[in-house]
């Protein structure tokens, strides 16, 4: 019944934010939104598919809350140069219920025409589609691959930035700088699952140039996280602490703040019929800390026939080594000398999908697509699998329609 009572609450609220936006918008005010209903099942209940940061993931049975989501925003442009934005989106994260979280909010004013500045909540610039990630009718793919995207889940902070853009003849570039802070809740799929939150002063910078059907866009950012509810790891340092391991206990621990930077390097091309999609990123810690170095890319090539756009992709996380080095005193047998070593390692799987997008009509699309998830390394990034560990390929079949309007 819920489901049936969300979607047609979906539904209405499209309905009657489209009819309403034309008449609301006095020229000075524009109001717009973007959503997906989606539906998606596994091949298993012995472990869930989910996107990152989401408590809640699929099994053999057909849900709709792992990709189902509806953002509205509104733009008032005050004069020339000063406009103010607000962006709401509902979508499940940190629990199974469906919230709705502000995504963007910020006053932004254009102090010449190729510079403006943006003060309030702003997505942090680290990703290709860092600005559209969460809206599916601008993806080919029904989603963001989990891989890569799964490695830094923050994704906007609250501060400000400078965008520079200029044409260089047919060549556009973009430059983009920003400081805030970023806060949040994430969810440990450890045990039966919890919940953290985050505080983490955050800085980056993004550069993306574009030339014809070419975009290609570098990312870096580096935050100070700190996470004093993180029960996994705060039990792990107690005991650490108790066994005589304290420096250790510091090393691993968030409660004090740890750096981490992270850097990608995305492009796409979309050349006549033919859409390619690739992405490469490196996630570090710069002081020693329990979360793991990655490596993680992705590759997604497409044909247009017409409407339609079959689409293939492959996705892989590794490991990339720990910030942490064990005392030479440290066990290397027993239960504590395990947990403390697989606590280290990071999560690797890899991933091949098939889909195809159907621009039926305007504003709307169409799109079904099939996973095949082979989890490594501490189950992937699959959610509430078997403590021993699950290593079973996982088919994941979805179908959504999204639209924007």
């Amino acid at each position: 019944m819920r489901k049936q009572l969300l979607v047609a609450a979906m539904l209405s609220a499209f309905s009657a934010i489209a009819a309403q936006a034309g008449t609301l918008d006095d020229g000075n005010l524009s109001i717009s939104g973007f959503g997906t209903l989606g539906v998606a099942k596994s091949n298993t209940d012995d472990a869930q598919f989910a996107r990152y940061n989401q408590a809640e993931g699929i099994g053999d049975k057909a849900r709709i809350g792992l990709d189902t989501n509806l953002g509205l925003q509104a733009t008032y442009k005050m004069n020339d140069w000063l406009s103010g934005t607000v962006q709401v989106l509902t979508r499940k994260t940190t629990s199974d219920s469906y919230s709705t979280d502000l995504t963007w909010g910020f006053l932004k004013a254009r102090v010449s025409d190729e510079v403006s500045v943006r003060v309030g909540r702003i997505v942090m610039p680290i990703f290709l589609i860092s600005d559209y990630q969460n809206v599916g009718y601008a993806n080919t793919m029904m989603r963001p691959p989990i891989e890569m995207y799964g490695q830094e889940p923050m994704e906007n902070a609250d501060g400000a930035d400078v965008n520079y853009q200029r044409a260089f003849g047919d060549f556009n570039f973009t430059g983009q700088a920003f400081v805030g802070r970023s806060r949040g809740k994430l969810f440990v799929p450890t045990g039966a699952g919890s919940v953290a939150n985050y505080r983490a002063p955050a800085a980056g910078v993004s550069l993306s140039g574009e030339y014809g059907p070419f975009t290609v866009r570098v990312g870096h950012a580096r935050a100070d996280l700190k996470i004093k509810d993180l029960a996994p790891i705060n039990s792990l340092g107690a005991t650490l602490r108790q066994v005589g391991f304290a420096q250790l206990a510091s090393d691993i621990n968030l409660t004090d703040g740890k750096k981490i930077a992270f850097t990608s390097l995305g492009a796409i091309m979309d050349w006549n019929n033919i859409l390619v999609q690739t992405e490469y990123a490196q996630r570090r810690a710069k002081d020693p800390v329990y979360i793991p170095d990655t490596n993680a890319w992705y590759f997604m090539t497409g044909y247009r026939i017409g409407k339609v756009l079959p689409y293939y992709s492959h996705a892989v996380t590794k490991d990339a080594g720990s910030s942490v080095t064990l005392p030479a005193n440290f066990p290397r047998t027993g239960v504590l000398s395990a947990t403390v070593r697989n606590t280290l390692v990071s999560a690797e799987q890899s991933a091949d999908l098939i889909g195809v997008r159907w621009d039926f009509a305007k504003s709307l699309a169409l799109k079904v697509q099939v996973d095949r998830v082979k989890p490594k390394t501490k189950s992937g990034m699959l959610i509430f699998a078997p403590a021993a560990g699950y290593r079973n390929s996982v088919t994941v079949v979805g179908a959504s329609l999204d639209f924007v309007f």
